[in-house]
């Protein structure tokens, strides 16, 4: 595959209404937000680009997100930047709460040091409705 291809490939995955991708940067303030994002949590980009993550993080899941977060730019460092799938409630644009499972990618500079992190999310409540639902059933309640 050609520099031209890969270009193409990687614009029209960041692109792509299937899954939401949002950078933010070393403070966690949202650089990019495409289709799939707005999709999901109901911002539009211009509603998201330069605003917190707090726009998307349930208030109760704020302080916690945010040790993490501190931690991992100044480390450089995470437990998820394997691929490891992480699922969390997440906060849409109207109030709904859903349930979202994402994988972090770092973007660091020519250094080694943080700029800022993606993420690639999925909108996965139904299926944790579900799930939630039959484990209720199979304990008899």
């Amino acid at each position: 595959m050609n520099t031209d291809e890969l270009q193409r490939l990687g614009l029209a995955l960041l692109n792509s209404p299937a899954e939401a991708i949002a950078y933010s940067d070393r403070e966690g303030i949202i650089r990019f937000w495409n289709e799939g994002a707005e999709r999901v949590f109901g911002f539009t980009a211009a509603e998201a680009l330069g605003q917190s993550l707090d726009i998307i993080i349930p208030e109760r899941q704020r302080q916690r997100h945010w040790d993490g977060y501190d931690q991992v730019m100044k480390s450089g460092e995470s437990r998820y930047g394997s691929g490891d799938l992480l699922s969390v409630p997440a906060t849409r644009k109207d109030g709904t709460r859903i349930s979202v499972e994402f994988t972090i990618v770092p973007l660091k500079d020519a250094d080694g040091a943080m700029l800022g992190m993606a993420a690639v999310m999925r909108d996965v409540t139904a299926r944790f409705t579900e799930l939630k639902e039959l484990r209720r059933q199979a304990a008899g309640r």
